[in-house]
């Protein structure tokens, strides 16, 4: 098996079964390359360098002895929102956060699949935006344009695996907080089914909308982390039938009927699909037709009530977090205002809003009577410049936000899975990316899917140039 300067995950593991390479030394080589990168990239939040290379030694001999675990040596990046013990969960602000006193299940499941945890990652304030920037950490910048976002609020996430610093990140996603920073940078972001992935010692993450995900390079570096890391832990709220999604890549799929989606959810403020990002969502589209599916124009009936519960949900979540962060924080006047939100809304509006999601996801799962998946522009514009969020007020972010991101929130409203996949680059050179959406516990499908388009599109073998090397 051929390696390149960025290797994937399933590289790694040859190296490693092949005695071409230790876990120490992948972890070493990730160390270095995300100490160059960091006065620039500035992908990470926290570097765990004594951590990691006792983690690597420890799978080393787990390896030697014979032991067998599906991410066994391999360096991977977790963001800023999940408990590391000893280490403050800080999710992107500044000021002072105690240290977590205990790892949560998601941690725990990666060290059992032998995963070594090099670092946490930079994330906006709570997540909640689609960008990565504040004063607790400056700007994340995108490998492909140091001019420009990688998105977020997974946005280190996806610039340590865009810059090969690492081969997969886990991301969370409320909003296309996975998803979106895929787009901008030519990953593939999987937001599961809400359950797939543990959120404990948090059994319903901003009210139930955000959920943990995974970006990699390819399809299947992905789904052998999604599976590696999938399952619940007793205190979980939701726990959805187990899938198999990397097993699904190596199967047919069938003849899929598959809606093209350009109409995005009520929102308040208006949004228009850059042309580029049309011409991309027509040629993935093309692409299905020539692997035998039948596509045809169709969009989800998403109502308008979802906005307002979506809202309810997530500004509610803000509250909750700020409490578990504690008072040493100075936190964004952006952040207070979604705060206050959250308490005009109060708990009745809440409970509402929780209640209305089966009839949403009737209405808005009418449309996979008629079809199997729906393809949609994970985002309507392409990568903002990096500073394009600084300095705006709350009205302004809203309005900014909607204007580039207006289409991810309701599958995580419903709660239902979408893979983001690479869809090509502008005319400037930005990465761009269209998402695949599909029913509950369609990860299969979807990953089938996915991987089918990434044969024939090729968008593993495109790597940014290393800028963040040259300082």
């Amino acid at each position: 098996m051929a390696t390149s300067r960025f290797p994937t995950v399933h590289e790694q593991l040859y190296q490693l079964a092949s005695g071409q390479a230790t876990a120490v030394t992948l972890t070493r080589r990730a160390l270095t390359a995300i100490e160059a990168s960091q006065p620039t990239l500035n992908a990470f939040r926290v570097v765990l360098t004594d951590r990691a290379l006792t983690e690597a030694a420890a799978a080393d001999r787990r390896r030697a002895a014979g032991e067998q675990a599906p991410l066994l040596g391999i360096p991977i990046a977790i963001k800023d929102d999940v408990d590391l013990a000893g280490v403050p969960t800080a999710f992107g602000t500044e000021g002072w956060v105690p240290p977590a006193v205990a790892d949560c299940e998601l941690v725990r499941r990666l060290r059992s699949a032998g995963a070594v945890i090099v670092g946490k990652t930079n994330t906006c304030e709570l997540g909640q935006w689609p960008f990565t920037s504040g004063p607790g950490f400056g700007h994340t910048r995108n490998p492909w344009s140091r001019h420009h976002t990688p998105g977020g609020s997974s946005g280190g996430a996806s610039a340590a695996v865009a810059a090969g610093l690492v081969a997969a990140a886990i991301g969370s996603d409320g909003a296309g907080s996975v998803r979106i920073p895929a787009a901008w940078t030519n990953l593939v972001g999987i937001k599961p089914q809400r359950g797939r992935i543990s959120t404990w010692p948090l059994p319903d993450t901003f009210n139930g909308i955000t959920v943990n995900g995974v970006l990699a390079r390819t399809v299947a570096d992905a789904a052998l982390v999604l599976d590696a890391i999938s399952g619940s832990a007793d205190g979980d709220i939701h726990r959805p039938e187990p899938v198999a999604v990397y097993d699904a890549l190596s199967q047919d799929p069938g003849r899929l009927k598959i809606a093209v989606s350009t109409r995005f959810p009520y929102t308040a403020f208006p949004a228009k699909l850059h042309p580029e990002i049309r011409d991309a969502l027509d040629r993935v589209a093309g692409q299905l037709d020539e692997l035998g599916h039948t596509t045809v124009v169709g969009n989800p009936d998403y109502g308008l009530r979802l906005g307002w519960n979506f809202l309810a949900r997530s500004t509610a979540g803000i509250v909750a977090w700020q409490s578990r962060i504690g008072d040493g924080v100075n936190l964004d006047p952006r952040t207070k205002s979604n705060m206050r939100v959250g308490r005009l809304l109060s708990q009745r509006v809440l409970d509402r809003a929780r209640r209305e999601e089966a009839a949403s996801r009737r209405r808005v799962g009418r449309i996979f009577d008629l079809v199997d998946v729906v393809l949609a522009p994970t985002t309507a514009l392409p990568p903002p410049k990096v500073t394009a969020f600084d300095k705006l007020g709350p009205t302004a972010t809203d309005r900014a936000i909607v204007a580039a991101c207006p289409g991810c929130w309701p599958w995580n409203a419903l709660g239902w899975p979408s893979i983001n996949i690479p869809a090509g680059f502008t005319s400037d050179g930005l990465p761009i990316g269209v998402q695949l959406m599909g029913p509950a516990n369609s990860e299969p499908l979807l990953a089938s899917l996915a991987g089918a388009l990434e044969l024939v599109s090729g968008w593993s073998s495109r790597v940014p140039d290393p800028w963040w090397e040259e300082g």
